[in-house]
């Protein structure tokens, strides 16, 4: 079931693998929207496509070439505004308690989020670390985030 209240937020992801794996992921998952921004591939692309099998021609997205306007946008629209990343002040995803509608926002690969973004979200959220690295990819941390808070909301 396709929670229209539910949306992905991706700001200057690199790979479009990881675009494809969320478009993917978001739709397994029920997230009915995804906001790509910045330089995030858009489809049709064929490396988005060949990963995201199909989902990228049925879950919505729409394109900001700014990722702030993106977020104060959903703010307006009453979106609980929810970063995952690893902040002084996260929070580790186990504790979070979802509520709708929400916009979940993950980081681009390298850089995670910036702190202009940082201080416009009403939440952030980590994954709490076991091993030695110190984050997931980008697109296999948004699938255990969007997984919990489907299953915690829904």
């Amino acid at each position: 079931m396709i929670v229209p209240s539910l949306s992905l937020v991706l700001p200057n992801i690199r790979s479009c693998h990881n675009v494809g794996a969320m478009f993917r992921t978001a739709d397994g998952c029920g997230f009915g929207h995804l906001y790509l921004c910045g330089y995030t591939a858009q489809p049709p692309k064929i490396q988005i496509d060949k990963v995201a099998l199909g989902a990228e021609t049925w879950i919505p997205w729409t394109h900001y070439e700014d990722t702030l306007t993106c977020i104060q946008e959903l703010k307006k629209q009453g979106l609980h505004i929810v970063a995952l990343e690893q902040t002084l002040n996260s929070m580790p995803l186990t504790s979070f308690h979802p509520s709708v509608p929400l916009a979940l926002i993950v980081g681009n690969e390298v850089d995670g989020l910036t702190d202009d973004i940082l201080a416009l979200v009403d939440t952030s959220v980590h994954i709490p670390m076991l091993g030695k690295k110190e984050s997931f990819n980008v697109s296999v941390a948004a699938g255990i985030a969007m997984h919990y808070i489907t299953s915690h909301t829904v």
